[in-house]
């Protein structure tokens, strides 16, 4: 599981996520990518289910990127305790995600294995994405 070995403060204001994404929008190391296309909160597990799912379909053959890190901690109270006392212990761990964020990117093998496996990647992650390519990227059902 995914967690930062340091932080400035352990726990952070829940926040929200406003706007697109103007950093980690466009790919840089691979050759196709998982963008995402609305917020969200990634946990840390989603993330290294989708890592696995990839790895395994790709038999290691390619090279495999992931692009967001969870450095956000979530808190969770105990059951049944009384109003006050403070903030809950830390829980788990999210990565804040924006539209157009790249999340995954494969290089080094072909086309149609790195859709299929970007496509059962998307399917363990709780936001929508969509498949892009470096040299081909499609806006609104047009390819330019």
């Amino acid at each position: 599981m995914l967690s930062p070995k340091k932080t400035k403060y352990n726990k952070y204001h829940r926040g929200r996520i406003k706007g697109k994404a103007v950093r980690g929008n466009k790919i840089c190391f691979g050759l196709f990518g998982l963008q995402a296309i609305n917020p969200s909160w990634i946990s840390s597990n989603q993330i290294d289910a989708a890592r696995k799912v990839i790895d395994k379909y790709t038999k290691r053959d390619g090279k495999a990127w992931i692009r967001i890190f969870p450095d956000k901690s979530l808190t969770k109270r105990a059951a049944e305790t009384r109003m006050g006392s403070g903030k809950g212990s830390v829980d788990s761990w999210v990565a804040k995600v924006k539209p157009g964020t790249i999340l995954f990117e494969i290089n080094l093998i072909s086309e149609s294995i790195a859709k299929l496996a970007l496509n059962l990647a998307s399917h363990k992650l709780s936001v929508k994405t969509r498949i892009i390519n470096k040299y081909k990227y499609s806006y609104a059902n047009k390819t330019i």
